[in-house]
């Protein structure tokens, strides 16, 4: 897709394992960006017993709780459709257990390492303590989003592979290790907030928008900016 006449279609992985603390929200506000610009959308909902669609533009995965994330790490590498989507070049955007299954590996709750989709260059483990609170960090220039915030309640501590970059700098709160949040890899985003993240930092649904469909308008100024500053201002 590389214009704004075909139809955006939102792949939402898994709802019935990995949607905690509202991240169905994220599936909302970008669809709603994308028909303020006049993008027709559709959401395909998949659920663990689907098989998974090679042919969407964007891939959102929420957070889980340790047992489900296991189960959608399994079935999300013996399906394989994610991994062969996000390789033709898909949009995904991946929220803490889901953040942590699309890297190379990641930890049980018990800290033992698991294989994950390997569709991001990181590796996760369980910290000492459990990271829980505001979070805020920079994004990094190159992407044009500017100050992110949101909430994070997680034990993950995550290390970034040489093919992959820190999606952020922290400025409070833990992230992957208390100095970065998130990562970037092409078209690949996984972060640990939550919020829903989308909703919070309408600039991040947007950057997601112009990977998939090319340059896109402003919108004006709406709740979603108002939310986005007044949580900064709270947090800071």
């Amino acid at each position: 897709m590389s214009d704004t006449s075909s139809t955006l279609r939102i792949v939402w992985i898994y709802p019935d394992l990995l949607s905690t603390y509202g991240d169905r929200g994220n599936v909302l506000i970008l669809r709603r960006r994308a028909e303020l610009r006049g993008i027709p959308t559709e959401v395909v909902r998949v659920h663990s017993s689907d098989p998974v669609p090679e042919e969407g533009d964007v891939y959102l995965l929420g957070g889980g709780e340790d047992r489900p994330q296991i189960l959608a790490a399994q079935r999300l590498r013996a399906d394989g459709g994610l991994k062969r989507a996000a390789e033709r070049g898909a949009v995904v955007f991946a929220v803490c257990a889901g953040y942590q299954i699309i890297g190379e590996t990641y930890g049980d709750d018990q800290n033992n390492p698991l294989p994950g989709v390997g569709i991001l260059d990181v590796r996760s483990g369980r910290g000492d303590t459990r990271a829980v609170g505001e979070i805020v960090a920079d994004v990094d220039p190159a992407l044009g989003v500017g100050r992110i915030t949101g909430f994070e309640n997680h034990q993950g501590r995550t290390a970034i592979g040489p093919a992959a970059r820190p999606l952020s700098t922290t400025v409070r709160g833990v992230g992957n290790d208390g100095t970065t949040e998130g990562a970037y890899q092409g078209t690949v985003i996984g972060t640990y907030l939550h919020g829903p993240a989308l909703p919070r930092n309408p600039a991040l649904a947007d950057l997601l928008l112009r990977w998939r469909v090319g340059e896109i308008p402003p919108l004006p100024p709406s709740w979603g900016e108002r939310l986005h500053e007044e949580r900064l201002a709270a947090a800071l």
